[in-house]
């Protein structure tokens, strides 16, 4: 048995090792799959729509794990596939159903109030409900920087963008959750 505590470099370089790739993503999916499902489900909202844009994430990484070039880390690379199907998987439902997850602003609180998943108090609520009414963009940035305490070089390697934009993005983000805040916390 191989030990769990690999790197990230001796995963990949066991990945690329002749008969040694499913167990190299069995553990590399065993290190990643719930800081990936979570950082999804804070894109996308929902449990399912979470486990739908995880799987996708993971085909993703087993057909490309074999070409990645360890340019960036690896976490970092794992972070960008899950990130764009998310976004792939908002942008698809919103095309369907023609409206966007940010004009679901009572179904999206009564929604996270009876998901298992969720055991915050009002506050937490009323902070999930302020950064589920932020721009797809604005709400990735936010939970990354936020939750994930991704540093800004960080972020800005999973979402290609720069450091500046994203420094304004979360800027924003801040200002507009704070201001939901104030206005509807008694």
């Amino acid at each position: 048995m191989i030990d769990q505590e690999l790197s990230d470099l001796e995963l990949v370089e066991l990945f690329n090792t002749k008969g040694r790739q499913q167990e190299a993503f069995r553990l590399i999916m065993s290190k990643y799959k719930e800081r990936l499902y979570w950082h999804i489900r804070k894109i996308v909202l929902s449990h399912d729509d979470a486990d739908d844009a995880l799987q996708n994430s993971f085909i993703k990484i087993w057909q490309n794990l074999s070409s990645f070039q360890g340019n960036s880390a690896l976490f970092t690379w794992l972070y960008r596939i899950a990130t764009n199907e998310a976004l792939t998987l908002l942008k698809k439902k919103k095309r369907v159903n023609l409206y966007s997850i940010n004009d679901e602003d009572n179904s999206y609180g009564e929604n996270l109030k009876s998901d298992p998943y969720f055991d915050g108090n009002d506050l937490q609520l009323k902070l999930q409900q302020a950064i589920g009414k932020l721009p797809d963009k604005q709400r990735v940035i936010f939970n990354l920087k936020y939750f994930e305490e991704l540093k800004y070089s960080e972020i800005s390697e999973i979402l290609d963008t720069s450091v500046g934009s994203l420094k304004a993005s979360y800027h924003h983000a801040a200002k507009k959750i704070e201001s939901f805040l104030k206005a509807n916390i008694e």
